[in-house]
């Protein structure tokens, strides 16, 4: 307790120094001082504390309030020389972060304290039996009388325990081979399922080829079943009639060829003219298709160009102008919409369809019938077509067309066609594995084909399929397979191997694949063997085939075998 009248001075407290004092209440029942955290304290950390000097003067001083929240230990520090000020070392730099609260309690004494349990046990030195003796007598009503059993040694008792392992084994066994045999059955359905499906699929492939032929293959095909029958119905003629008779039915055979022929060509005619309306359909859609790409967030996203407006435009055009059903009004306006189109341009072409257009709108004043102008409005769209695939009139088919080599370049590209004799590019003339280049076009092979020896190809395009497909599965590094044409497959499968299997002798072309002889070696002509789907995937099966001695080529190949 300090009384007021007491000084500072008289309690011991120096000047610059620091000293401690603790506050409480004089009635601590009547009047409780409050106790305030550390964090809620707003004492300010200066005071003004006023001093009596030795001259009975008062004085106010100002005195600093030092509120360590956490007392830090002294880790000792230097004097500086000049100044004599003294650096201490600092034991953390601040307050050490506080975890956040989670919300849920993390420390639970349940989980911290150990349960006891006390049980009791019997010792068995505590147990006792009873007998009779002196002054004791035991009753022996419910005794039993106990035979010892056989004795089983160690190794009987381990015998039994192995007969029980291998007994259990067998059981696992006999489970897991039927399994794998469910599992092997299950591949077997599935293969065969598979097989049939792709014949089923094979079988109306060719129907349809047959039916609705498109491509020149089909059309082949088509010669070449018309060549078959052709051949069993004059060999029956010859083997079952005799003079006049066969040459009647002869004539008779003749004439069915030649509308079955005249009916192809037909066919073939009205195919080419809904493949090019397909085509200029797909060319016209290409060109005036918006551009499209795929945003950061997978969405797709388009943009129309000028160029795109355009193209669209002339697209639409031409669409319509190709309707050649729709009223004379309808027609007028839109022959008038293409002049005022096209006349923004001043050309050769420009001029010409601006006159086929002012000619069909004259011939319609004259009310001439509609199809007397057919020719005069299919010569108009492809004029117009002409000029929407002209880039200075639309740009967009800039990205479309053929780069035209120059005019230098595009001689030297120029074959003579012995058939045709016309100059045609290199590109319409097939070429073989060696480089060399036949003397007819495309055009001319197909035609003659089609009125000579009428072949068809898709048999040996399948095998070269395959081969290329292997190849590539491989990864070989070797090309051949790819430069390789189907005139080649066809070569060494007919005049090499005879169209048959190495091993079996099969004659199904349809099921014939070309193989690697040795699986370390590229494929090429001189490192190959002509084997069946099933015989190729056991031959891949082996390792080193110089190791093999029970190959044995088919009788038929053996005298050209030698002979090579």
């Amino acid at each position: 307790m300090v009384e007021k009248q007491h000084s500072l001075m008289e309690l011991g407290v120096q000047p610059h120094s620091s000293t401690q004092m603790e506050g409480s209440s004089s009635e601590p029942n009547l009047h409780q001082l409050p106790l305030l955290c550390l964090e809620q304290e707003d004492m300010s950390d200066f005071i003004t504390v006023q001093v009596q000097n030795e001259e009975g003067m008062f004085k106010e001083v100002m005195v600093e309030i030092e509120c360590s929240k956490l007392k830090k230990p002294f880790l000792g520090g230097y004097r500086h020389r000049l100044t004599g000020v003294e650096y201490h070392h600092a034991s953390v730099q601040t307050l050490p972060k506080r975890r956040p609260d989670r919300g849920v309690p993390v420390c639970i004494q349940s989980t911290q304290t150990v349960d006891l349990r006390s049980t009791l046990q019997q010792c068995p030195v505590d147990a006792s039996t009873q007998m009779t003796g002196i002054g004791c007598y035991v009753s022996c009503l419910r005794d039993k009388l106990i035979i010892p059993g056989k004795y089983t040694t160690a190794a009987e008792y381990h015998g039994r325990r192995l007969e029980a392992v291998i007994c259990l084994q067998s059981h696992v066994r006999r489970w897991l081979a039927q399994e794998k045999v469910e599992q092997m059955r299950k591949e077997r359905l599935r293969r065969l399922a598979w097989f049939q499906l792709q014949e089923k699929n094979h079988k109306e492939e060719q129907l349809r080829r047959r039916l609705n032929p498109q491509s020149r293959q089909d059309y082949d095909l088509l010669y070449s079943a018309l060549e078959k029958w052709r051949a069993e119905a004059e060999q029956q003629i010859k083997s079952t009639l005799r003079g006049a008779e066969r040459k009647v039915a002869l004539c008779s055979l003749l004439e069915t060829e030649t509308q079955l022929i005249a009916a192809i060509g037909r066919h073939h005619i009205g195919t080419a003219a809904s493949n090019h309306d397909r085509m200029i359909k797909d060319f016209l859609s290409q060109c005036s298709a918006p551009h499209q790409w795929r945003s950061a967030g997978g969405h797709l996203l388009q943009m129309d160009t000028p160029h795109d407006i355009r193209a669209r435009e002339l697209s639409e055009l031409y669409q319509e102008l190709s309707l050649f059903n729709a009223d004379r009004q309808h027609r007028r306006d839109l022959l008038q919409k293409i002049r005022n189109t096209v006349e923004e341009h001043k050309c050769p072409l420009v001029r010409e369809i601006i006159d086929l257009i002012d000619r069909e709108m004259d011939l319609m004043r004259r009310n001439v019938k509609e199809r007397n102008l057919e020719g005069l409005r299919k010569r108009i769209c492809t004029l117009f077509l002409q000029y929407i695939k002209t880039p200075a009139f639309n740009p967009k088919v800039a990205k479309l067309l053929k780069v035209h080599k120059k005019p230098s370049e595009l001689r030297q590209d120029m074959v003579f066609c012995l058939s045709c004799r016309r100059y045609l590019c290199s590109a319409d003339f097939g070429s073989g594995g060696g480089g060399r280049r036949t003397g007819r076009c495309q055009n001319c092979t197909s035609l003659q084909n089609a009125a000579g020896s009428r072949h068809e190809d898709s048999a040996y395009r399948n095998i070269l399929r395959k081969l290329r497909a292997d190849e590539a599965r491989l990864k070989a590094e070797g090309s051949l397979p790819f430069l390789l044409q189907v005139e080649d497959i066809r070569y060494l499968t007919e005049k090499v191997w005879g169209s048959r299997s190495a091993l079996s002798g099969s004659e199904d072309v349809f099921s014939l694949v070309f193989a690697r002889w040795q699986r370390q070696k590229d494929w090429s002509p001189w490192n190959c063997i002509l084997l069946s789907k099933d015989e190729s995937s056991l031959h891949w099966q082996i390792e080193d085939i110089h190791q093999v001695q029970s190959i044995r080529p088919a009788p038929a190949l053996r005298l050209s075998l030698h002979g090579v």
